[in-house]
């Protein structure tokens, strides 16, 4: 138990710093997308996420497997790569369906919500609460289908 509870902690870190990362691409480019760009608040959140998601997916591979998961000496790098993209990618899914359902669904239709939050706070708000969701996600299925299995 002791074990499991360091390795929730250092996945905890690991996933602080790519949602850092994560957080702060998607805030700044859908930011852009909007002002700039003229593109309406869910479609900038949800390009903007797909960015921040997948720069952060490539710097968690590196750090959840040198700090986190123990890998299969006998899975091949590139495998193992492919199948922490897919689960990724699987979480992406999550992660965008979470976002369009609080920025189209509630967001864009509870008018007390749209006084209340701003855009840039809506998806700010999205963000976090997809982040979550996914977070569980990605450590349980990291866990099952990457780690290597104790005697």
């Amino acid at each position: 138990m002791k074990k499991l509870m360091e390795q929730i902690m250092k996945f905890g870190v690991v996933g602080v710093v790519c949602f850092l990362i994560d957080f702060a691409i998607t805030m700044v480019v859908s930011t852009l997308l909007r002002n700039y760009a003229g593109m309406e608040t869910g479609m900038a959140a949800l390009i903007a996420a797909f960015f921040g998601f997948t720069i952060s997916v490539i710097i968690n591979y590196i750090l959840s497997m040198k700090f986190v998961f123990a890998r299969k000496e006998d899975m091949d790098r590139r495998k193992e790569f492919v199948i922490f993209t897919i689960l990724s990618l699987i979480g992406l899914g999550i992660h965008e369906v979470i976002i369009l359902v609080c920025i189209d669904v509630i967001y864009a239709n509870w008018a007390w919500l749209n006084q209340l939050l701003s855009p840039t706070l809506a998806t700010a708000g999205g963000k976090i609460f997809a982040t979550g969701v996914v977070m569980v996600y990605n450590f349980i299925t990291r866990k099952i289908f990457l780690e290597k299995k104790e005697d």
